[in-house]
């Protein structure tokens, strides 16, 4: 495919207003466990043999520097951070260790009661072990000819700094940790991953947060799934971890609808990591893509295997999976033929079970990229279930690139969404427009 680098420009443009470095092919001091595209990847990432029994149990930690540092009065600005490996448990019930990273605020927390904690879970960041979000926070612009990895996510990160609110950073499950595919999309696996990273920030000992700090989520495009997932998981998964607030921005709730609608479009490649994070946690479903996949779409799934979001914008930017299949169908086509693909789907939808907590969705009403249409339907599932929702469709001008549709809420709305946020990180109720749902777009 042709390289497509206005529609990259916007995501580049937030990275290198965070601060951009430029790596050689091999540039991680120590031991590299494994080599992706040219970047080495720290021993740091690679998980023990054996993992501990409770989830949320750390691993191990060391410091980590953040790209952005600056020295200040009580300490270096924005804050101090913490390279993480943590328990959980994937979607088969099985133990796996997950990487992240934790920030201890400088700036001083002026809310109710002691410093909150908020767990961000990352939007699109790609399959490669160096797209992670922790190694982001390191170098927010990764260049080495290989690949191109952005870390559009520290601006979320370093907004929640400057407020007083500590933070933790999943990588998600195979995301950085080198000893499985990550399950792109995965609801279980992302909600885990979330929950528990906060169970882990909790055990560090150089945090400053309490048992009695309040907890949000914050999450947008697959962060918004992973935070919406987590928010109805968390009564049943984890009690202990009592939720403020969630906010859940352009949820990929629906993924039978999400598939066709990324199909052929900027971000086509993500297909791929669909199915590659299927594969991997059902293996059942291998026989199904083993009859519709052809060499191209073999090389494909392979291919994107190890790429970051930039990579796939400028390779499979506009691809259709009609070239990748031995029938000449969809993915789309395919799963409305295979009940199998259907059920399995079908597991992933988020909205069948009733958050414990306040949420806030919100979503471009032109996002044809995560269809605004499927993201407003979990809200109305949600208040279905007397949920306390927060619905905020975003007025956005459609600009006619489905990446740019998606990707200008993120940033219009990221203000509002942590002012919501810290609300409930300072104890203020939360309203719930529910009943003006019916009626609005």
């Amino acid at each position: 495919m042709p390289p497509r680098p206005r529609l990259l420009a916007a995501a580049i443009g937030a990275a290198l207003a965070l601060g951009a470095q430029t790596l050689p092919a091999a540039a991680a001091d120590g031991p590299a466990a494994v080599v992706s595209r040219g970047v080495e990847i720290p021993a740091f990432y690679t998980p023990p043999t054996t993992l501990p029994e409770a989830d949320g149990t750390l691993i191990r930690s060391e410091p980590l520097r953040l790209a952005l540092s600056l020295p200040g009065l009580g300490g270096p600005l924005p804050g101090r951070a913490t390279r993480l490996m943590y328990k959980s448990t994937d979607a088969n019930g099985e133990p796996v260790a997950v990487t992240g990273a934790y920030i201890e605020p400088t700036a001083a927390w002026r809310g109710e009661g002691p410093r909150p904690l908020v767990a961000v879970a990352p939007g699109t960041m790609g399959q490669g072990d160096q797209c992670a979000a922790s190694m982001a926070l390191e170098r927010p612009l990764l260049l080495n000819g290989r690949t191109v990895s952005v870390g559009y996510e520290d601006l979320s990160v370093y907004r929640l700094l400057a407020r007083g609110v500590a933070v933790v950073v999943t990588d998600y499950a195979g995301l950085g940790a080198t000893d499985r595919l990550h399950t792109y999309v995965n609801r279980v696996d992302g909600a885990h991953a979330v929950l528990d990273a906060v169970r882990a920030a909790r055990s560090l000992g150089s945090a400053s947060i309490t048992s009695g700090s309040r907890v949000g989520l914050f999450g947008y495009s697959q962060g918004g799934g992973a935070t919406a997932a987590a928010a109805e998981l968390q009564p049943s998964y984890a009690p202990d971890v009592p939720l403020a607030g969630t906010y859940s921005g352009a949820p990929p709730a629906d993924l039978t609808e999400v598939t066709e609608a990324i199909d052929g479009s900027d971000l086509a490649g993500a297909l791929g990591w669909s199915l590659n994070g299927f594969l991997q946690t059902e293996p059942a479903l291998r026989p199904i893509a083993d009859r519709y996949l052809n060499a191209a779409g073999e090389a494909a799934l392979e291919d994107l295997s190890t790429m970051c979001v930039g990579d796939a914008l400028f390779a499979y930017g506009s691809a259709r999976s009609t070239a990748w299949t031995t029938t000449g169908q969809s993915v789309s086509d395919i799963v409305r033929a295979e009940p199998a693909l259907q059920a399995f789907l079908a597991d992933q939808r988020i909205g069948t079970l009733k958050p414990g907590s306040p949420v806030r969705v919100a979503t471009g009403v032109n996002d044809n990229l995560v269809p605004h249409a499927q993201s407003r339907r979990l809200a109305v599932d949600w208040c279905r279930k007397g949920a306390k929702v927060t619905y905020d469709p975003v007025m956005l001008p459609n600009v006619g690139s489905g990446l740019l549709n998606h990707f200008g809420p993120l940033l219009a709305d990221q203000g509002d969404a942590i002012s919501w946020l810290t609300d409930r990180l300072s104890g203020k109720p939360a309203g719930s427009d529910c009943w003006t749902l019916p009626a609005r777009p």
